[in-house]
């Protein structure tokens, strides 16, 4: 490296590795599924999918089947569905893509000359994954890379929320408070029409069990409802304001050129307003799942 060139580590000094010792995957980072094996994350992605399910449960069987409207049973029952299965897709999407991982073991001596580096220009290299981070990249102790514009790590759905899956993560949290508002509407109108019959015929559930389940749901409904309408309402904020969650609770100078609300709206969701901007299936492509050796030695998936 020359010696005009500065190497400045975030927390500890290192050398820099030799090339020889990063493993060269015939595979980019684009065409791997992404997951990461923290058990806390994983228990919290089932608790999730467990509780749409729960929802879906209680809303078909105990609310819409026992209907005596069938176009009502039927309208509601598709919405809610279909919201329902765009929720588990955004949050399928958020979990298995990668976020925007800078490659491990970039900062060897090849790596920094073919920067091309001007004399005195500073570069970081994080010690903890030995990268060459970029400009916003922040490290992730969970996922142990540093991620491109990094928010945050979401233990719901398993990963970090970063540049490329942040848009996803945005769809998961406004399908979530959408499915969660229509429960509470369709929870309210039960509870009326139960009361009008006094319990009788409007379900197929003894009135103790409807009434239990419908109490669940409630708060269940309640609870995602309040969390994710905040979480949408912060990340909308994050994207017009282009400037993450750490970025703000570091109180970060930027150093870069903030984007005005619409192109930040567009880097992150991709190209002009459309449909595609609410469909958490935009670009999606099957997977061929095929073991290979990592640089850890742990199991990755390839496409």
């Amino acid at each position: 490296m020359s010696s005009g060139h500065r190497l400045r580590d975030v927390e500890q000094q290192r050398p820099l590795l030799d090339g020889e010792e990063v493993v060269e995957s015939p595979h980019s980072d684009a065409d791997q599924v992404w997951f990461i094996q923290d058990c806390c994350g994983i228990v919290c992605a089932f608790i999730t999918w467990f509780l749409v399910f729960f929802a879906d449960f209680v809303v078909t069987f105990v609310m819409l089947l026992p209907s005596r409207s069938f176009w009502y049973a039927v309208v509601n029952g598709v919405l809610f569905n279909s919201l329902a299965v765009l929720a588990l897709a955004s949050h399928l999407r958020t979990m298995l893509t990668d976020p925007g991982a800078v490659p491990k073991g970039n900062a060897t001596k090849k790596y920094m000359e073919s920067l091309q580096l001007k004399p005195g220009e500073v570069i970081y290299k994080c010690p903890k994954c030995c990268s060459i981070k970029p400009e916003r990249a922040h490290h992730c102790s969970i996922c142990k890379r540093c991620i491109r514009k990094m928010d945050h790590h979401c233990p719901w759905v398993n990963n970090c929320v970063g540049e490329k899956n942040q848009r996803f993560f945005v769809l998961f949290t406004m399908y979530i408070a959408m499915i969660s508002g229509h429960a509470l509407a369709l929870c309210g109108y039960q509870f009326i029409t139960c009361v009008r019959v006094q319990w009788r015929e409007c379900s197929d559930f003894s009135p103790p069990v409807t009434m239990m389940l419908m109490i669940f749901l409630c708060m269940e409904a309640l609870l995602f409802l309040t969390f994710t309408a905040v979480m949408f309402s912060t990340q909308l904020h994050s994207i017009c304001n282009d400037e993450t969650e750490i970025e703000r609770l570091k109180n970060e100078k930027p150093t870069w050129e903030r984007q005005t609300r619409w192109a930040g709206l567009r880097s992150v969701f991709g190209g002009q307003p459309s449909l595609m901007w609410i469909s958490p299936f935009a670009g999606l492509k099957l997977p061929t799942f095929v073991r290979k050796r990592t640089w850890r030695g742990g199991a990755e998936f390839s496409v």
